[in-house]
């Protein structure tokens, strides 16, 4: 029996789940045996030989993972977050200061708010969103050095355990393209990075943003062409805006999902795209955005918009994010997902729907600082009626890679959450709750 594209992904998706789950499973066996071994070993010797403080015990070592790696890559010259959009910092955070052991035994995406069999009378799909991905630039000596999955490693069961991830591609992936001139900022990815991406989970990307561009239309093209080779679904560019709008569609669970992406910031006019012309899905008017919302709703179950918008490093959103937002909801939107701003903004909950105003940097800078530091994956479960139980996952970037946070640094993050949201607040596990 022939399988759809969507039911293809999916499989091969679940394949991936069942070997890092046996890959997982093998690595938990291998430590208990050790610890079986070592203490009969301390039983048999009576616990000489054993000092007082002087290393990791094996238990501290299987919590501990691989964070406080030394593999450094080379450190970046510029500042970020002086108002100028995209710059990479120099200096590294404190790993021992900042987080807590990689997740290699959290069973994150299984909470992600409602039971499998408990969404009434039927599954809830379990959904998980990024902010800001530049896999290239920046990250491209540690990549090289590590592999393209270098940064996915401390989130991967994060990412591979919903039944769809998707992120904002923040670059075009192209081998050749002409660069944009007149923009501080002008970005360029590799082919090569995208079946890490894929293989970390990812399955929808939205391309309509302010870098989609950054090498012309042949660079927008040639995004457009990888994605499909590389097997990953997109959306927010395209040769026309009957393309750059067209949704893109997954199925998952027996709901269809429809993933709508806008751009309110596109350097220069000429790029948004139009009848005959190739660019990006703008939502300046939000007439067009709010038409394909509409279509979206009338030919799937649940209708996800990704939107870039906001100001760079601005912690609260301005005033036609909220206006928009509420515009996206009436118009048929569940959830609507913001980026951009490179820090993260709270959340916000109308007529029943959630509001992300934005997720920040998740794979971009190497050592980036402060507030540009902090992101994490937000999970989401959505039943077929359009109700969807959100909990955030709180992260820091770590020599490019995000790493979960614990204890009191979680708490602190999702309390400052909780501070910057409207109506909202976010438990100490990180669940959204309205109030």
């Amino acid at each position: 029996m022939s399988l759809s594209r969507s039911e293809s992904r999916q499989r091969e998706k679940l394949n991936r789940k069942q070997k890092q789950r046996r890959s997982l499973s093998l690595f938990l066996i291998l430590i208990g045996s050790a610890i079986v071994v070592f203490g009969a070993w301390l039983m048999l010797n009576g616990g000489d030989g054993i000092g007082g403080g002087g290393g990791n015990q094996p238990s501290d070592l299987a919590a501990n993972g691989n964070v406080g790696s030394n593999d450094h890559g080379p450190e970046q010259s510029s500042e970020a977050g002086d108002g100028n959009e995209d710059g990479e910092p120099s200096a590294p955070n404190d790993p021992t200061e900042e987080a807590g052991p990689t997740p290699t035994t959290a069973p994150v995406t299984d909470e992600t708010g409602v039971d499998e069999g408990q969404a009434g009378e039927e599954e809830a799909v379990s959904m998980s969103f990024v902010g800001d991905m530049l896999p290239g630039e920046y990250l491209n000596p540690l990549m090289k050095q590590n592999g393209f999955d270098y940064p996915y490693r401390n989130t991967l069961l994060y990412l591979s355990e919903p039944d769809i991830t998707a992120g904002n591609l923040e670059l075009p992936i192209t081998l050749g393209g002409t660069p944009i001139i007149g923009t501080p900022y002008v970005y360029k990815g590799h082919p090569e990075a995208l079946p890490a991406i894929k293989d970390a989970g990812f399955d929808v990307l939205s391309l309509a943003n302010n870098h989609a561009m950054d090498q012309g239309v042949e660079g927008m093209q040639d995004t457009i062409k990888h994605l499909n080779e590389a097997g990953i679904g997109f959306m927010g560019t395209g040769s026309n805006d009957k393309e750059a709008f067209k949704p893109h569609i997954v199925e998952a669970k027996g709901l269809k999902v429809a993933f709508v992406g806008i751009s309110r910031v596109i350097p220069y006019t000429e790029l948004k795209a139009d009848r005959n012309t190739p660019g990006i899905a703008e939502t300046y008017d939000t007439t067009r955005a709010v038409a394909s919302i509409s279509g979206a709703k009338k030919n799937a179950d649940l209708v996800v918009v990704m939107v870039h918008w906001g100001d760079d490093g601005a912690e609260q959103p301005v005033d036609y994010q909220k206006t928009n937002a509420r515009a996206y909801i009436d118009a048929g939107a569940d959830l609507v997902i913001g980026a951009h701003p490179h820090v993260l903004q709270g959340f916000e909950m109308y007529k029943g729907k959630w509001i992300a105003y934005s997720l920040g940097n998740f794979i971009f800078s190497v050592y980036p600082k402060g507030t540009q530091a902090e992101t994490g994956v937000l999970d989401a479960a959505c039943t077929r009626q359009g109700d969807c139980k959100l909990k955030f996952n709180p992260m820091i970037v770590m020599e490019g890679q995000p790493t979960p946070l614990r204890g009191d640094k979680a708490a602190a993050m999702l309390d400052r959450l909780t501070s910057i949201s409207h109506g909202a607040r976010l438990d100490q596990e990180g669940y959204l709750v309205a109030e």
